[in-house]
């Protein structure tokens, strides 16, 4: 198959003499492993600005650590659209109004927390206003463009990690979803997808005979991202993730946590709940960095055994009850600014509303909860279906 930037460089012809912009991370390459800007480069199309994501242009900063981009090493002007402030993940209008046309090409993964999407429907919202034409160089849902769950967001709850009334994994690429925000979240600026050639929709990444290259510092794996829509939840606890380990999001835990005990829980829960396609095993990790750096950790890790039966999102509710119920006096919701935002807090900003959480308090079963957020489906899922390409 071939991705957007293949198409791109069969039909160079139409880029050349435009004022040139990209907005890239180090995923943008073809089959071979070259770079788009290498390959701008190469094929002598002059970019004029280069636009940073969170985790930057080489994708060296973790998560929530603010980039400047001013270091990096083509001499070209860089942007970093994840700065110290909120308003830096809108690029400023001046840095638009003087390019034809910005190429934006990075790779999603399929979750609405994954911020990238945000970032391409913030530059639309300010390319609107430039008359910047918007050319996404379309890429593969990794975790496959059918399977669709979860809520919408509620207003009121709008984030960098909820920034569009999209579900918790919406099965778009980022083309359709560049699409879906044009078309009815008032984006309305010049638009165009370059195509993928022979995507099937019903195909993981590592079905596709492509190249994965981590999308961002703790996604190592495909495997990481079929289960990040639900365990990304764990980021709006006093849990550890994994992150500063080498199985982030596949571990979580804490000091205080009983292994044991919890592995117990979380079994009963899974049962009870249905949750099939994978096995917990009780574990002890030391997170490098972030949540409990430096600190054993006692808890869980998952081990994915069938990615078809498998529900991600239940996944994740599944290990929040089964946290809330091992040990309530020392569980605890994330208080702390996330994501440049103070109120909502974490967990209410993840789900998109507060019910949910309102939920696992009041002992609310994670399959309830997740019919419930299902619900919202029913008015998004013909929108979708406006949208794909494929």
């Amino acid at each position: 198959m071939k991705t957007g930037l293949d198409i791109l460089f069969e039909n160079l012809d139409e880029l050349r003499g435009k004022v040139v912009g990209v907005c890239c991370n180090h995923t943008a390459i073809d089959k071979d492993g070259n770079h788009l800007l290498d390959l701008l480069s190469t094929y002598q199309i002059q970019v004029r600005r280069i636009f940073g994501p969170e985790h930057g242009i080489d994708a060296t900063a973790q998560d929530m650590i603010s980039v400047d981009e001013a270091g990096y090493e083509v001499a070209i002007e860089t942007v970093s659209l994840y700065g110290e402030t909120e308003d830096s993940l809108h690029p400023k209008p001046e840095t638009l109004a003087d390019l034809d046309v910005l190429l934006f090409d990075i790779q999603d993964i399929g979750s609405r927390y994954y911020t990238y999407q945000a970032s391409l429907g913030y530059i639309m919202e300010v390319a609107a206003q430039t008359n910047t034409e918007i050319w996404v160089l379309d890429r593969p849902n990794p975790i496959n463009g059918v399977d669709v769950q979860g809520n919408i967001v509620h207003s009121g709850f709008e984030s960098f990690v909820s920034a569009y009334p999209i579900p918790t994994r919406h099965a778009m690429t980022m083309g359709e979803l560049g699409w879906y925000f044009k078309k009815y979240c008032g984006l309305d600026c010049a638009y165009r997808v370059l195509q993928m050639d022979s995507w099937d929709r019903n195909t993981f990444f590592d079905e596709t005979g492509l190249p994965w290259i981590y999308p961002s510092p703790n996604m190592p794996m495909v495997e990481t991202a079929i289960i990040y829509p639900g365990m990304c939840l764990i980021e709006g606890t006093n849990i550890s993730e994994g992150r500063g380990t080498t199985r982030p999001f596949h571990l979580f835990g804490a000091p205080w946590i009983n292994k044991h005990a919890l592995l117990e829980i979380i079994r009963e829960v899974s049962a009870a709940n249905g949750l099939e396609g994978c096995i917990f095993r009780a574990a002890t990790f030391e997170p490098r960095f972030q949540k409990h750096a430096g600190e054993v950790c006692h808890g869980i890790e998952i081990i994915v055994t069938d990615r078809h039966r498998l529900d991600p999102l239940l996944l994740g509710i599944v290990c929040l009850e089964a946290l809330y119920k091992e040990n309530p006096n020392q569980f605890a919701w994330r208080t702390e600014t996330y994501e440049y935002v103070d109120d909502p807090i974490a967990i209410d900003l993840l789900f998109g509303c507060a019910e949910i959480r309102q939920g696992l308090e009041a002992g609310v079963s994670s399959a309830t909860l997740l019919q419930q957020m299902n619900l919202e489906l029913e008015s998004f899922l013909p929108k979708r279906a406006a949208c794909l390409l494929y």
